[in-house]
Protein backbone atom coordinates (compact mmCIF):
# COMPACT_ATOMS: atom_id res chain seq x y z
CA UNK A 1 0.00 0.00 0.00
CA UNK A 2 2.84 2.47 0.82
CA UNK A 3 4.94 1.06 -2.32
CA UNK A 4 2.13 2.30 -4.70
CA UNK A 5 1.12 5.41 -2.95
CA UNK A 6 4.77 6.32 -2.95
CA UNK A 7 5.26 5.15 -6.23
CA UNK A 8 2.27 7.25 -7.97
CA UNK A 9 3.52 10.27 -5.83
CA UNK A 10 6.91 9.93 -7.71
CA UNK A 11 5.03 10.11 -10.51
CA UNK A 12 3.06 12.66 -10.55
CA UNK A 13 6.14 14.87 -9.67
CA UNK A 14 7.97 13.44 -12.42
CA UNK A 15 5.92 13.55 -15.22
CA UNK A 16 4.90 16.82 -15.58
CA UNK A 17 8.88 17.52 -15.93
CA UNK A 18 9.15 15.52 -18.87
CA UNK A 19 6.24 17.14 -20.09
CA UNK A 20 7.37 19.74 -23.51
CA UNK A 21 5.70 23.14 -23.45
CA UNK A 22 4.08 23.67 -25.74
CA UNK A 23 5.87 26.34 -28.22
CA UNK A 24 2.11 27.87 -29.57
CA UNK A 25 -0.12 28.07 -26.69
CA UNK A 26 -1.40 31.70 -26.48
CA UNK A 27 0.79 33.11 -23.87
CA UNK A 28 4.12 32.49 -25.74
CA UNK A 29 2.44 33.36 -28.78
CA UNK A 30 1.55 36.72 -27.32
CA UNK A 31 5.14 37.45 -25.82
CA UNK A 32 6.13 37.31 -29.28
CA UNK A 33 3.89 39.48 -30.22
CA UNK A 34 5.09 41.91 -28.01
CA UNK A 35 8.50 41.53 -28.22
CA UNK A 36 9.28 40.66 -31.59
CA UNK A 37 8.90 43.95 -33.41
CA UNK A 38 11.21 45.41 -30.91
CA UNK A 39 14.07 42.52 -31.35
CA UNK A 40 15.57 41.37 -34.86
CA UNK A 41 16.40 37.78 -32.84
CA UNK A 42 13.48 37.06 -31.22
CA UNK A 43 11.53 37.56 -34.56
CA UNK A 44 13.44 35.41 -36.32
CA UNK A 45 13.13 32.98 -33.80
CA UNK A 46 9.24 33.63 -34.13
CA UNK A 47 9.37 33.35 -37.72
CA UNK A 48 10.81 30.35 -37.99
CA UNK A 49 8.39 28.53 -35.34
CA UNK A 50 5.13 29.31 -37.24
CA UNK A 51 6.93 28.46 -40.16
CA UNK A 52 6.76 25.28 -38.85
CA UNK A 53 2.79 25.39 -37.66
CA UNK A 54 0.92 23.49 -40.32
CA UNK A 55 -2.14 23.58 -37.64
CA UNK A 56 -5.95 25.21 -38.28
CA UNK A 57 -6.39 26.82 -34.99
CA UNK A 58 -7.47 30.65 -36.74
CA UNK A 59 -5.66 32.61 -33.61
CA UNK A 60 -2.59 30.38 -34.17
CA UNK A 61 -2.66 31.03 -37.78
CA UNK A 62 -3.09 35.11 -37.44
CA UNK A 63 -0.08 34.47 -35.28
CA UNK A 64 2.09 33.35 -37.94
CA UNK A 65 1.01 35.87 -40.33
CA UNK A 66 2.40 38.34 -37.39
CA UNK A 67 5.51 36.73 -37.79
CA UNK A 68 5.19 37.26 -41.15
CA UNK A 69 4.48 41.11 -41.01
CA UNK A 70 7.43 41.40 -37.89
CA UNK A 71 10.09 40.30 -40.71
CA UNK A 72 8.93 42.61 -43.07
CA UNK A 73 10.12 45.15 -40.57
CA UNK A 74 13.34 43.68 -39.86
CA UNK A 75 14.83 42.95 -43.53
CA UNK A 76 16.16 46.08 -45.39
CA UNK A 77 15.48 44.59 -48.63
CA UNK A 78 11.98 46.75 -50.04
CA UNK A 79 11.51 43.35 -51.78
CA UNK A 80 12.04 41.59 -48.99
CA UNK A 81 9.50 43.57 -47.22
CA UNK A 82 6.96 43.33 -49.65
CA UNK A 83 7.10 39.66 -49.88
CA UNK A 84 6.68 39.05 -46.24
CA UNK A 85 4.02 41.27 -45.47
CA UNK A 86 2.05 39.31 -49.46
CA UNK A 87 2.39 36.33 -46.96
CA UNK A 88 1.34 37.80 -44.41
CA UNK A 89 -2.06 39.04 -45.72
CA UNK A 90 -2.33 35.70 -47.70
CA UNK A 91 -1.86 33.80 -43.92
CA UNK A 92 -4.04 36.28 -42.37
CA UNK A 93 -6.76 36.17 -45.43
CA UNK A 94 -6.80 32.20 -44.23
CA UNK A 95 -6.92 32.95 -40.42
CA UNK A 96 -10.41 34.86 -41.00
CA UNK A 97 -11.61 32.19 -43.22
CA UNK A 98 -11.22 29.42 -40.67
CA UNK A 99 -13.21 31.85 -38.32
CA UNK A 100 -14.55 35.05 -39.99
CA UNK A 101 -15.85 36.34 -36.38
CA UNK A 102 -12.68 35.93 -34.13
CA UNK A 103 -12.08 39.13 -32.70
CA UNK A 104 -8.19 38.37 -31.74
CA UNK A 105 -7.68 37.24 -35.56
CA UNK A 106 -9.04 40.69 -36.58
CA UNK A 107 -7.10 42.88 -34.26
CA UNK A 108 -4.09 41.18 -35.15
CA UNK A 109 -4.63 41.89 -38.74
CA UNK A 110 -5.88 45.63 -37.57
CA UNK A 111 -2.85 46.09 -35.65
CA UNK A 112 -0.45 45.25 -38.68
CA UNK A 113 -2.42 46.68 -41.47
CA UNK A 114 -2.07 50.05 -39.28
CA UNK A 115 1.43 50.38 -39.70
CA UNK A 116 1.78 49.40 -43.44
CA UNK A 117 1.77 52.74 -45.15
CA UNK A 118 -1.58 53.32 -47.32
CA UNK A 119 0.03 53.78 -50.54
CA UNK A 120 1.05 49.96 -50.68
CA UNK A 121 -2.79 49.73 -50.93
CA UNK A 122 -2.35 46.61 -47.95
CA UNK A 123 -4.86 48.36 -45.95
CA UNK A 124 -7.69 47.12 -46.78
CA UNK A 125 -9.09 45.49 -44.31
CA UNK A 126 -9.02 48.15 -41.37
CA UNK A 127 -12.58 49.18 -40.81
CA UNK A 128 -14.36 45.94 -40.84
CA UNK A 129 -11.17 44.06 -38.94
CA UNK A 130 -12.11 47.19 -36.18
CA UNK A 131 -15.91 46.47 -36.41
CA UNK A 132 -15.94 42.37 -35.93
CA UNK A 133 -13.24 43.30 -32.80
CA UNK A 134 -14.82 46.34 -31.91
CA UNK A 135 -18.31 44.63 -30.99
CA UNK A 136 -16.60 41.63 -29.43
CA UNK A 137 -14.17 43.69 -26.74
CA UNK A 138 -17.14 45.76 -25.60
CA UNK A 139 -18.71 42.77 -24.20
CA UNK A 140 -16.05 41.67 -22.33
CA UNK A 141 -16.20 39.58 -20.52
CA UNK A 142 -18.87 37.88 -21.91
CA UNK A 143 -16.43 38.17 -25.51
CA UNK A 144 -14.29 35.13 -24.76
CA UNK A 145 -11.30 36.69 -25.35
CA UNK A 146 -8.48 36.31 -23.06
CA UNK A 147 -7.49 39.16 -20.79
CA UNK A 148 -4.30 39.22 -22.05
CA UNK A 149 -5.14 40.31 -25.38
CA UNK A 150 -8.24 42.41 -24.36
CA UNK A 151 -5.66 44.31 -22.52
CA UNK A 152 -3.32 44.66 -25.88
CA UNK A 153 -6.30 45.89 -28.10
CA UNK A 154 -7.27 48.21 -24.89
CA UNK A 155 -3.84 49.79 -24.33
CA UNK A 156 -3.40 49.49 -28.67
CA UNK A 157 -6.37 51.73 -29.49
CA UNK A 158 -6.20 54.16 -26.78
CA UNK A 159 -2.41 54.62 -27.32
CA UNK A 160 -2.53 54.57 -30.99
CA UNK A 161 -5.39 57.04 -30.99
CA UNK A 162 -7.56 54.86 -33.29
CA UNK A 163 -10.66 55.21 -31.74
CA UNK A 164 -13.52 58.00 -31.92
CA UNK A 165 -14.72 59.72 -28.68
CA UNK A 166 -18.03 56.99 -27.56
CA UNK A 167 -15.42 54.03 -28.17
CA UNK A 168 -12.47 55.88 -26.51
CA UNK A 169 -14.67 56.28 -23.30
CA UNK A 170 -15.95 53.07 -23.64
CA UNK A 171 -12.96 51.51 -24.31
CA UNK A 172 -11.08 52.94 -21.01
CA UNK A 173 -13.82 51.67 -18.92
CA UNK A 174 -13.10 47.82 -20.14
CA UNK A 175 -12.79 45.81 -16.96
CA UNK A 176 -9.85 43.52 -16.49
Amino acid sequence: MYLNSFLLSIFLFIAPIGQAKDPYAHTALVNYYQTAAKDEDIAEEFHELMQKYKGKNPVTVGYKAVSNAIMAKHVWSPYSKIKYLRASASIFDEAVQLNPNNAEVRFLRFSIENYIPRYLNMSSNLEEDKKVFMAALLKHPKSGIPNESVKIMKDFLLRKDLVTGEERRQVENLKL
